[in-house]
């Protein structure tokens, strides 16, 4: 009896008794300071958050500074982020004086010397644009980059790359719509069917979200519509997406070029996974197509579909050639900068306080792996393998960085 009353006495001096479990707590949230500058670019009207998200987010105790003029093109006023809780800075060196810079077009060099050490840099990444300059003066500055078409969500799909697809699949009918009638670019032709008068025909290439959401546009205003793509999978979704029977086909030089010399709109949407796009429809091919038809390279972003297309801007976004007209503008949905910026705001304000919540973007890249999948350099190390390869870079993997860092 003496022997199990010392025991049970040592026992619970000792801690042999069983004890609670402890549970991690949770990460103290953090107060972000979140930078956003106006874009350099002519080419570049959009803003990644809207008046709204910066009202929420100042609601939650975080400060948001913006240069003047940042949301001008996007059709916000200073006021209406004076309004909502920003601060409104003078000088772009300002703007950049944050832990986190969200700007959506890439950062110039200068720019880039601008952003202080271990700060997170979101913005759109365009790889086939960048050069190995770029990542080497990144990775000098020892930030952390995400790329707004690498970032998933929890279904493994790109929420912002769909986002903006959308978008640009109905604004390319539009703009076809527009170039079809045009004096100089055109035939005069109303893009649509109507009693009486033949269907446009509509050739689409690609069979994701922009031909969607182009195909949608397209048979609501009456045009005929071809679908084409590599993959009987993704043209049997589109066709349930739809509702409805279209013409589609696996890609076959013959019929494609037969679909093309009738075709009065050509939408290219053709994405790749890897970033870079192949120019699969020759010179050849644009030579009989009716002249006056009109061309949309949405993968030009990628390299182009067509081996006649080119990079355009917004201010001069057509070019003809062989009587055909080439849209190339790599940046259709800045085209509609306040619809754009409103769409990216819907997602940056959301994932800016799950961030907070986390306690910083380090910790929110060790514990939500989807945003995790949108860095290519962290705290100056390149985590990119496509990247790596491409400029013969060195690479170290995220989640063994990861790991170290914590």
């Amino acid at each position: 009896m003496n022997d199990s009353r010392q025991f049970v006495q040592f026992s619970g001096k000792t801690g042999l008794l069983p004890q609670e479990e402890m549970l991690e707590t949770k990460q103290k949230p953090e107060q972000l300071i979140i930078g956003i500058p106006r874009e350099l670019s002519a080419n570049e009207n959009r803003i990644s958050l809207i008046p709204s998200a910066v009202k929420l987010l100042a609601k939650c105790g975080h400060r948001i500074i913006i240069e003047q003029g940042a949301g001008e093109r996007s059709f916000f006023s200073n006021q209406d982020y004076a309004d909502a809780g920003a601060e409104i800075v003078e000088t772009h060196a300002a703007a950049f004086n944050a832990d986190i810079i969200l700007k959506v077009s890439p950062p110039l060099s200068e720019e880039i010397e601008l952003l202080g050490k271990h700060k997170s840099l979101f913005s759109v990444l365009n790889l086939p644009t960048r050069s190995k300059e770029y990542f080497n003066q990144l990775m000098a500055r020892k930030v952390t980059a995400l790329a707004f078409e690498h970032i998933q969500d929890k279904t493994g799909s790109l929420p912002l790359v769909r986002a903006m697809s959308e978008i640009i699949g109905n604004a390319a009918m539009l703009i076809a719509a527009e170039y079809l009638c045009h004096p100089q670019y055109g035939k005069g032709i109303m893009l649509g069917g109507f009693p009486g008068v033949s269907s446009t025909e509509v050739v689409i290439i690609g069979a994701g979200t922009v031909s969607e959401y182009a195909t949608r546009a397209a048979l609501g205003l009456g045009a005929s519509v071809k679908v084409f793509d590599s993959s009987i999978y993704k043209l049997r979704e589109l066709q349930n997406r739809l509702g409805q029977r279209i013409y589609t086909s696996v890609f076959q030089p013959d019929v494609i070029e037969e679909a093309l010399i009738s075709a009065d709109v050509v939408i290219a949407a053709k994405h790749a996974p890897e970033g870079i796009s192949t120019c699969f429809i020759p010179e050849s091919m644009v030579r009989k197509m009716k002249s006056g038809a009109v061309i949309i390279d949405v993968s030009i972003d990628q390299g182009g579909c067509f081996e006649t297309s080119r990079p355009t801007n917004h201010q001069n976004p057509v070019f003809q050639l062989h009587g055909v007209t080439h849209y190339c503008v790599p940046n259709i949905a800045s085209k509609v900068p306040h619809t754009a910026s409103s769409s990216f705001s819907n997602f940056f304000g959301s994932l800016l306080i799950e961030i907070a919540e986390n306690g910083g973007v380090s910790n929110s890249l060790k514990s939500n792996s989807s945003l995790a999948k949108g860095t290519y350099i962290f705290n100056g190390i390149l985590t990119n393998e496509q990247i790596s390869k491409k400029f013969d870079l060195p690479l170290q993997y995220l989640d063994l960085l990861l790991a170290a860092f914590f």
